[in-house]
Order: C-alpha cells, then sequence, then structure tokens
C-alpha cells in the first residue's frame, strides 16, 4: 500500500483529535502529545507501505487504516495504555464532525436493498483468503425480520495488533462498532463474541430501532 489517497487522508484529518485526547483521555501534558504526534506521522507511514493493497471492492481498507494509525500513536507513547483507557481515548478520538457526517450517512440507508446488496457483495469477495490483512465475513439476515448480522471469521485488525505486539489492545477499537452504530441512528448494535477475545467469529448484529 502506498501512502497517499485515503491513508495521507486519514492521517490529516485525525492527527489534532488524537493528539489533544493524548492530553485529555491519557493524561499526557500537551508538549508530551505533540512529540508522540510528531513522532507517530513516519511510524504510521511505515507500517502503511508495508501493507498489501486491497482489492477493488473491499470495504475494509478503511479499518485497516484506522488500525495503522493506532498502533503508530502506541507505539510513540512512553508508557502503554490499558484497554479501558484506550478504549475511551480511541472512542472519542475517533468521534470528530465528519465521523459522525458519515455516520448519520450510512444510518440513513441502513437496511436498505442498497446496503444488504453490499453485505453480500462482502460476503461473497472473502478478501481474506488472499489478504491476511482484510475480513471474512457471512451475511446472516435475523429470521424475525429485525435485522441481520455480520459474521466475521478472520480479522485484519487482530493480525495488525498481533504483529506489532498489541493484541491484548484489540478490543478497546471492537468497542468502537457500538459507537457507529450509535451515531448512525438506526440500529442497534448487538454482540456475543470477539475473535480478539478468543471467541468462535466475531459476531457483528444490528437491530433496528423501534422494531
Amino acid at each position: 500500500m502506498k501512502y497517499f489517497g485515503l491513508p495521507a487522508a486519514m492521517w490529516v484529518l485525525y492527527k489534532s483529535s488524537f493528539r489533544d485526547h493524548l492530553v485529555t483521555d491519557l493524561g499526557f501534558s500537551k508538549e508530551t502529545a505533540a512529540k508522540i504526534c510528531h513522532d507517530a506521522k513516519p511510524v504510521y507511514k511505515s507500517i502503511i507501505v508495508k501493507l498489501p493493497e486491497f482489492e477493488k471492492g473491499d470495504r475494509f481498507v478503511t479499518n485497516i487504516v484506522n488500525c495503522a494509525l493506532l498502533v503508530a500513536f502506541i507505539k510513540c507513547m512512553d508508557r502503554r495504555p490499558s484497554v479501558d483507557e484506550l478504549t475511551k481515548f480511541y472512542e472519542n478520538a475517533m468521534k470528530i464532525a465528519p465521523t459522525k457526517m458519515m455516520c448519520r450517512s450510512a444510518g440513513r440507508s441502513k437496511f436498505s436493498d442498497r446496503d444488504i446488496n453490499s453485505q453480500k457483495a462482502t460476503a461473497a469477495l472473502r478478501a481474506g483468503d488472499r489478504n491476511p490483512y482484510s475480513w471474512n465475513m457471512d451475511y446472516i439476515p435475523y429470521e424475525d425480520g429485525s435485522g441481520y448480522e455480520a459474521r466475521f471469521h478472520s480479522c485484519g485488525i487482530c493480525v495488525l495488533m498481533r504483529e506489532y505486539g498489541f493484541f491484548d489492545l484489540v478490543p478497546a477499537m471492537c468497542h468502537l462498532d457500538y459507537t457507529m452504530s450509535e451515531l448512525g441512528g438506526a440500529s442497534v448494535f448487538v454482540r456475543k463474541y470477539t475473535l480478539a477475545s478468543g471467541g468462535p467469529y466475531c459476531d457483528c448484529g444490528y437491530k433496528k430501532k423501534n422494531v
């Protein structure tokens, strides 16, 4: 993967929020936070360029770029945050205006024919068979018509976080699924298992609100 397009845009979009929440959520001084942010950029670039190109139609490239960004910041911290600390930091750092706008837009089309067809296409692609940093999933509609489950059997975030020694911190990223669903406003997110916690799969369930 080359450092331009989406990876470069994600750095520009989130760097200030990540820097600010190093202070408000993790207790670093402003000076230390600025240094972490400065040091994280070349680390982020080095992680990105080691990743393979994602196939056209692979919707999970954004997920792995986000993971690379978080890994870069963790690597530049002088102390390792706990899962709870990192969960709060990552959620708040990601909740900037463009993210909220994207979630609201996705929420308006949630459960539409376009959304369902996209889920089915992603399940059929099985990009994780060819790219260890992508995902394989099944699309499972609920029998009562109340929504659907995206069931993941492989996870690029788990692979990348394990590679850099942060596999135990993966749950901090998993939690963002709840936040994104809440910001979308159309679904209630439900989950029983995650691969990161030793489950047989990750179940990402989306229940229609008011059903």
